[in-house]
């Protein structure tokens, strides 16, 4: 939805760059289907090869299948496959079957609890499944919603509980906005895919509770960890301040993703015709521009750092591709939002640097951490073993801000 119309040319429209999108999906596709292995997905090396000790990992399984349920919507060849095998895993080896829910590794290999986080992208793969024809996927649906709404969803607090033992008998004394902001995303797709507006409410509870409360009142800045309270944890991780899911400090790449899905559940509670708070672009704004203004090139070198400290200096200054392609995706959202240059600029700002220095044309897919030099660099993630991020990146540009990502490829919407 623009309510600017715009008198420019801006990328999103241009045949040129949506043509250089496609192309760039089809490449990042054609790299990441040597992921699969017997139990679902793995990791692959920078060069696209499985390592001898590869195994499945349902986070990775669950983003594949999701990935290539957008490229068969998209009647992608070859894709259907890779779909059912990733559905199949997920109710086989990755699934619970004594105790429900899912394991972060086949049959609870050296990891038996239960995480929000990954059930989120169970949802969403089964959803994306769902849309993509996907045998099996129904009842991995069925499934999934099950467990969010009878183990992690709290309708008290109006957010997720974070994980819990095996057998569920044990919660963990956390609440996460990570895992939140992926349910956020879960529950957009599951409102497209069920037709149940219940999913929209529950996402906009989630939002109220860390974009409108915590993260309005702190300069757009997100904050990532609580107790059970919900008071926040400023100090977490503060000895492990790189981890990959959760980082001390805040994590400039995650205020990009929330912009853009706070965008995305506007634009959906408007299709939906229910009620829409008119702070959802205003903390779009605050989060988009507090990122840009704290994390681009604020070490003196170009790209954005993954975390700073509560003083705003760089934390952890590599540079990781998932948030680049978040950056850019959120940059596309508020210019087709909103219809301002800024934003354009932004967007072709972004699309430069991963051009630049993400972009891998000699082993292939996108190089997935750079040093603070913005050199390829592997301190944090290993190899090229996500698809998500970067896919998702190419395709969002070209579709409107509601439905979903899998429904509106479905009805092949096109943006105006």
């Amino acid at each position: 939805m623009n309510n600017n119309n715009t008198s420019f040319h801006s990328w999103l429209e241009s045949t040129e760059h949506r043509g250089w999108l496609s192309a760039e999906g089809q490449r990042l596709l054609s790299f990441a289907k040597a992921s699969q292995v017997p139990d679902g997905f793995g990791n692959l090396d920078a060069q696209g090869h499985l390592p001898p000790s590869a195994t499945a990992e349902t986070m990775n399984t669950a983003r594949m299948a999701h990935s290539f349920a957008l490229a068969q919507i998209q009647g992608v060849s070859g894709c259907l496959p890779l779909v059912e095998h990733g559905v199949a895993a997920l109710r086989g080896p990755l699934h619970d079957a004594l105790h429900g829910g899912w394991f972060a590794r086949p049959h609870g290999q050296g990891d038996d609890g239960k995480a929000a986080y990954l059930h989120a992208f169970v949802a969403l793969a089964a959803s994306s499944a769902v849309v993509a024809g996907a045998t099996g996927a129904q009842g991995l649906l069925v499934d999934a919603i099950r467990i969010i709404e009878g183990r992690f969803w709290s309708e008290e607090e109006g957010a997720m509980r974070e994980s819990f033992s095996r057998d569920w008998q044990h919660p963990e004394a956390y609440r996460g906005a990570n895992s939140n902001m992926h349910a956020t995303e879960a529950f957009l797709a599951l409102a497209d895919v069920t037709g149940d507006t219940v999913w929209l409410d529950r996402a906009l509870r989630i939002a109220e509770r860390l974009i409108l409360i915590h993260a309005t009142a702190n300069g757009y800045r997100v904050i990532e960890h609580f107790d059970v309270q919900w008071q926040p944890l400023p100090d977490y991780n503060r000895e492990n301040p790189a981890d990959h899911f959760r980082p001390f400090g805040t994590t400039p790449g995650h205020a990009f993703e929330w912009s853009r899905l706070l965008l995305h559940l506007e634009a959906a509670r408007r299709l939906a015709g229910l009620q829409v708070p008119e702070w959802l672009l205003g903390a779009a704004r605050g989060l988009f521009d507090s990122a840009c203004r704290q994390a681009w090139c604020v070490d003196g070198a170009a790209g954005i750092v993954y975390t700073l400290d509560w003083g705003n200096r760089p934390r952890v200054r590599e540079r990781l591709h998932w948030v680049h392609a978040e950056a850019c995706a959120s940059a596309a959202a508020l210019l087709q939002r909103t219809g301002e240059r800024a934003y354009e600029r932004w967007y072709r700002c972004f699309w430069d640097f991963i051009d630049g220095h993400f972009i891998d044309r000699v082993d292939g897919s996108w190089h997935h951490e750079l040093d603070p030099t913005n050199r390829s660099a592997e301190s944090i993630w290993a190899g090229k073993p996500d698809l998500y991020h970067a896919y998702q990146a190419v395709l969002l540009p070209g579709l409107p801000l509601a439905p979903s990502l899998a429904t509106g490829l479905a009805r092949n919407v096109t943006k105006r």
